[in-house]
């Protein structure tokens, strides 16, 4: 009966009830000493209590059971997950990675916590301070299981298959060129439809949030309407053989019985969400004269860090737009920069790297270390004809930009087996054009 419905709006109050059950929420207060349909009142806090108003996060669930009915939790070993940053000697190179392999569903069945993948990250959940880059490949729906993320917000992003996301707040379509953001202790179960792969963003201490526009005005780059939530939606339902509640806790995975399905929220209201977000949504600025604008103007999201104006993490996206500025080198400069870039792709083929940068691979350019163009791009582009062009048609590359030093796991660098070895090489037919008697 269910048809999937959201509401608008990036970190509104949204008041939502499953139609099922007309009144279940309280009236006039959050708690109160019967609630209606006999249903437990239970806060989920997303910040402290004392945070000011603008950046306090909190929902209240109305649930059939409250989600303390669980048995003790014990260590799950499942998937590939960790936070420890010291397993391999660090690496500087450019790295880039040929598209992380799902494995085939008969003789390996994974679901989307099983398919989990640390890639690289910095700092650590215990100090709240930090990033992850996760990678997501599964081929099969999590079954009579969920997860929630003590440790921080995961930013999803899928690249093939698309993502059928069970929460306590309701159901959402995540499909590629879409992107959904689950916050710190949202229980969430993934169905999919075949074979899925994606990205994750994981960040500790710091919630996603739209960047100030600054000179730009009030209005462009993701404008807050277009953000979507889910609406109330609840199961009653009994799992007799037991439903697995899996806690992401200081890097680990631990798992907890209980003989009821989480999904049990029959109303909810509160400004503390899962949300998502259509990428085509996005109202790009670029510059109509000359030269490049930073790819700050590309930010979607932000998590910042303590100093301002630094982010802890930022989710850049590169999507289809008109380039005409004149006299102009218009892919990206050459770069050394003092943040960390991890790029991923999700379709088409990427701007500056045309060959060798696919979708579902990734590259990470690391503090200070050079990057550009390759060789042919450069030659290309040096010579093109100056017009108005359509610039990256049928793309959407993204980054995840981090203020910390990404140290790349031992999965990423040898058991992945997908570290393009010769990467390096693409820069190396650049020549020196340099001639000292021509200006």
């Amino acid at each position: 009966w269910f048809i999937l419905q959201y509401m608008s709006g990036f970190g509104n109050e949204h008041v939502s009830e499953d139609p099922r059950c007309p009144g279940a929420l309280p009236e006039g207060q959050n708690n109160p000493q019967v609630c209606p349909y006999g249903l437990y009142a239970e806060q989920l806090s997303g910040s402290a209590f004392t945070c000011p108003r603008p950046t306090n996060k909190r929902s209240w669930l109305y649930r059939i059971l409250p989600s303390v009915c669980h048995k003790p939790f014990k260590p799950l070993e499942e998937g590939r997950l960790t936070h420890n940053w010291d397993e391999i000697e660090p690496d500087p190179n450019q790295l880039r990675w040929k598209p992380f392999e799902i494995p085939k569903a008969p003789q390996n069945k994974l679901d989307f916590v099983s398919g989990l993948h640390t890639l690289c990250g910095a700092g650590e959940p215990r100090g709240r301070n930090g990033i992850a880059v996760h990678i997501f490949v599964c081929n099969t729906s999590m079954l009579d299981r969920c997860l929630y993320n003590s440790d921080g917000d995961f930013l999803i992003v899928p690249q093939q298959g698309k993502l059928l996301i069970t929460t306590e707040f309701g159901k959402m379509l995540v499909e590629p060129n879409e992107i959904c953001v689950i916050q710190q202790g949202m229980r969430f179960s993934v169905e999919v439809f075949g074979e899925t792969r994606g990205y994750i963003l994981e960040v500790y201490g710091a919630h996603f949030e739209l960047p100030d526009l600054g000179p730009i005005g009030a209005n462009g780059l993701a404008n807050p309407r277009d953000f979507l939530v889910p609406v109330a939606w609840y199961e009653n339902r009994q799992v007799p053989g037991g439903y697995t509640v899996i806690s992401k806790y200081q890097g680990k995975l631990f798992a907890a019985q209980q003989d009821f399905s989480p999904f049990n929220v029959v109303a909810w209201h509160g400004n503390y969400t899962p949300y998502k977000y259509h990428l085509e949504k996005f109202m790009v600025i670029n510059a109509v004269a000359f030269d490049h604008a930073d790819p700050s103007i590309f930010t979607v999201l932000t998590a910042k860090s303590t100093r301002p104006g630094v982010a802890l993490a930022d989710f850049v996206i590169f999507p289809p737009r008109w380039g005409v500025a004149n006299k102009t080198f218009r892919p990206p400069y050459y770069h050394r920069n003092c943040m960390s870039e991890f790029m991923g792709l999700i379709k088409g083929h990427y701007e500056a790297k045309e060959e060798g940068f696919q979708p579902g691979g990734a590259s990470l350019h690391s503090m200070m270390t050079p990057h550009g163009p390759d060789a042919d791009c450069f030659e290309k582009a040096s010579k093109a004809k100056l017009e108005p062009e359509r610039v990256a048609e049928g793309t959407m590359a993204f980054m995840f930009e981090s203020s910390l030093s990404l140290a790349v796991t031992k999965w990423g660098l040898q058991t992945s087996n997908r570290l393009d070895k010769n990467y390096y090489k693409c820069w190396e037919p650049l020549k020196s054009h340099f001639n000292p008697k021509c200006k």
